[in-house]
């Protein structure tokens, strides 16, 4: 392809009255000289071309001549003139001056050995070097000759260089842009100018009909039209047309198809662009001019690089179309959806636009209860519904008003005007049942809502918010929506606050445990103790428990700091023991999220054979609400526990709805009386009542039963009466250190707390 390029073919049998003649310029101060040298190339054609002369008889007055004239291939150049140099002189001056460095230039003398031939050649930038005695009319020929091939070789590298420069450039400019119709026609344009002529004629492509590459011909589809043929845009190019024209141009295409290359037959240049899987590209412009040979290859060159332009750019429109869409149902993705709240924010604050987030309540359990496939096609349902009854369609030429997308999952987005997006009639789409694989199904759906005009942030913070008020109104009531306000927002950033401030506190060591002890009422002696978490930020303020607990449970922190919390415990109790207390029972809280982790029973294993600590002296604590909640799933993961050796007790009791059978199923080994009821067993007869409840309820199920919060002696002494065993509170002391735990069990007996 190179030397195609480089060098130009010789062309024996044209039509030589259509290409110009090659100029030579004769330079003498003889008239004789110029006369003779007419005479002898008279009637000659060189290289498929006639010669045309023109004359100066000075150095001045050739290279006023030559300022002005262009395109002379050869200068047959005297020696001397009005000066001895005239000649060498006047060639520096056309090569630094004039900077003409493609003319040849054959150096002639009267008088040979003036010059020395070599050092005139070599310094003088001359092509040939001949007394004129010499040049008869073959030798004359032959010197002439070699120039202009010479010439014309040069031209043409530049002419390629020039051309390969615009290729480049036109290319370049191709690259910049975006869409395959974008690119036609920058196509059409850049190849007009490569032949410097106007925008004119089609580019269209042939997709083979199935798809694959390998089936049957489909219709050639115009793609961009330019000129006169800028009605073709759009349309299908055949002959089945009446306009000679549009035949001529669909005749031209799919010859070019058929021989898959370019073609200049009939007046019409045809570009072929080489696609993949089947799609070609050919693009058809009638010519102003017949195309030098030239010109002809660089438009294959184009052609080369336009077709991986081509192909670069379907392959970015399906990549922009995978980045910007869902592939399931065709509607803008997250990341689009984003571009458009910025461009509806953009638009200024007197726009009333509200955003919906619409989640397809329980679709997880229909997903799994019916398959990922019938999820898929309630997904793409949903969508359809949404777009056919939501959207009004635009006014012809306007941009849609109301914007529908699938920012993942079961979550659908709405974006439009207040008027449009209501709640109610968002979930009033939802109340016919959709018709899926042959069966009907009904779906309700929650609502998350931003009013944009109160909103200050970006769209991906419309997003956030709609998912904070989603899930607000998920908490509050399914089926049911919410609008976001500064409130949620204040609360949502102090919750991510909080979260980065506890792991990093957890890192730093500010997490610690204190221990309440759980105390005989019988005897008054410490029988165990609670291990409490407890967390001192680095300038010495106490963070809540009722604070930072949730929190780290929302994280999943809570399995992490659990399992420190264990061994930490247990790592105390050995420390207790090997004070003496051989007896002592310590009992650690396990939070809903650590115990449904699948990997719960081996860190409990694990935290007991590391440390050493006898299983028999360890107790979990859980939540009666976490007690009722997926009974079945808990009751053998309960099992799993109790094999290990430590015993399960129920906290904050009385406060849920248990029920009795479940209860003696989950083999739990103790009850804990709430800290509210106890509170009120000295004014309450309800109080008292619940508390009696509990004792005789661990009574006849053989269960222990520990009463909470216990503060003042008349608590404990109708505790007593009521037959509960045992108690902590602050009657007997407030949590304490491991250091003062031990001081404070050191007492023969137990002391009041202050």
């Amino acid at each position: 392809m190179t030397d195609d390029l480089v060098f130009a073919d010789e062309v024996d049998a044209v039509d030589i009255g259509r290409r110009p003649p090659w100029r030579i310029l004769v330079v003498d101060d003889d008239a004789d000289v110029h006369s003779t040298t007419t005479f002898a190339l008279a009637n000659v054609i060189m290289q498929g071309r006639e010669l045309a002369f023109l004359h100066a008889y000075s150095a001045a007055e050739a290279f006023a001549l030559l300022g002005r004239e262009s395109d002379i291939a050869v200068i047959l150049l005297d020696v001397v003139m009005e000066r001895a140099d005239a000649g060498l002189q006047l060639v520096r001056r056309i090569r630094d001056e004039l900077g003409l460095h493609d003319v040849r230039i054959i150096l002639r003398t009267g008088q040979p050995g003036y010059a020395p031939e070599m050092e005139a050649i070599r310094g003088y930038d001359i092509n040939d070097y001949r007394t004129k005695s010499e040049l008869t009319r073959t030798k004359l020929y032959t010197a002439v000759a070699a120039a202009i091939r010479s010439y014309e070789q040069l031209c043409a590298l530049e002419a390629n260089r020039v051309g390969m420069e615009r290729i480049v450039a036109a290319c370049a400019q191709l690259m910049a842009l975006h869409g395959v119709r974008d690119v036609a026609y920058g196509i059409l344009a850049q190849a007009a100018g490569l032949v410097g002529q106007p925008v004119d004629g089609v580019l269209c492509t042939r997709e083979f009909s199935d798809g694959t590459g390998t089936g049957a011909f489909g219709p050639l589809c115009v793609v961009a039209a330019c000129g006169d043929s800028r009605d073709l845009d759009g349309c299908e190019l055949g002959a089945q047309y009446d306009d000679p024209h549009v035949t001529r141009l669909a005749l031209a295409a799919e010859r070019t198809i058929a021989q898959r290359g370019c073609t200049t037959d009939d007046g019409m240049l045809t570009l072929f662009f080489p696609g993949k899987a089947g799609r070609d590209f050919v693009a058809c412009m009638p010519l102003e001019r017949p195309i030098s040979d030239v010109e002809t290859r660089l438009l294959k060159v184009f052609c080369g690089m336009v077709a991986v332009s081509l192909d670069n750019c379907e392959l970015v429109t399906d990549l922009n179309k995978s980045a910007f869409h869902d592939p399931l149902t065709g509607l803008p993705n997250r990341t689009r959806m984003i571009e458009l709240i910025d461009a509806t924010l953009a638009a200024g604050a007197d726009n009333d636009a509200v955003l919906a987030l619409v989640d397809i309540d329980h679709f997880a359990e229909t997903n799994d209860a019916l398959g990922h496939r019938f999820g898929d096609l309630l997904l793409a349902a949903v969508a359809r519904r949404l777009c056919t009854r939501l959207a009004p369609a635009p006014a012809p030429g306007l941009a849609p008003t109301l914007h529908i997308g699938r920012i993942g999952g079961d979550i659908f987005c709405v974006l439009g005007s207040a008027e449009l997006v209501q709640p109610a009639a968002l979930q009033t789409l939802f109340l016919d049942a959709f018709h899926i694989d042959g069966q009907d199904v009904q779906v309700s759906s929650t609502l998350g809502l931003v009013c944009l005009r109160e909103h200050d942030g970006s769209g991906a913070d419309a997003l956030k918010d709609g998912d904070i008020a989603l899930k607000r109104a998920k908490l509050q009531q399914r089926a049911g929506h919410c609008y976001f306000s500064r409130s949620m927002g204040v609360e949502i950033r102090e919750r991510v606050r909080m979260m980065h401030a506890l792991r990093s506190g957890f890192q730093r060591g500010e997490l610690f445990l204190d221990y309440q002890p759980q105390i005989d009422l019988a005897t008054n002696r410490a029988i165990g103790a609670e291990a409490l978490l407890r967390w001192r930020q680095q300038d010495g303020k106490l963070v809540p428990p009722d604070r930072f607990i949730p929190i780290a449970e929302y994280s999943g922190l809570i399995v992490e700091i659990g399992e420190w919390v264990l061994r930490e415990a247990c790592t105390e109790l050995l420390r207790l023991r090997a004070a003496g207390h051989t007896a002592f029972t310590m009992s650690v809280n396990v939070s809903q999220v650590q115990l449904r982790h699948p990997h719960f029973l081996d860190m409990l294993r694990r935290a007991l054979d590391d440390t050493g600590a006898p299983p028999d002296f360890i107790e979990l604590e859980i939540t009666e609400s976490m007690a009722m909640e997926e009974p079945a799933a808990l009751v053998e993961k309960l099992a799993h526990v109790k094999r290990t050796g430590v015993s399960i007790a129920i906290d904050d009791f009385g406060t849920g709805f248990s029920s009795l059978s479940h209860l003696q199923r989950l083999q739990v080994d103790r009850l804990k009386i709430d800290r509210t009821f106890v509170t009120e067993i000295t004014g309450s007869a309800r109080g008292s009542s619940i508390a009696q409840m509990v004792v005789q309820l661990g009574r006849n199920l053989g269960l222990s039963v520990i009463a909470e919060g216990v503060e003042d002696e008349r608590q404990a002494q109708i505790l007593r009466e009521l037959g509960c065993p045992l108690a902590q509170g602050y009657l007997y002391s407030r949590p304490l250190s491991p250091e003062n735990l031990l001081a404070w069990l050191a007492g023969e007996s137990v002391t009041r707390a202050a």
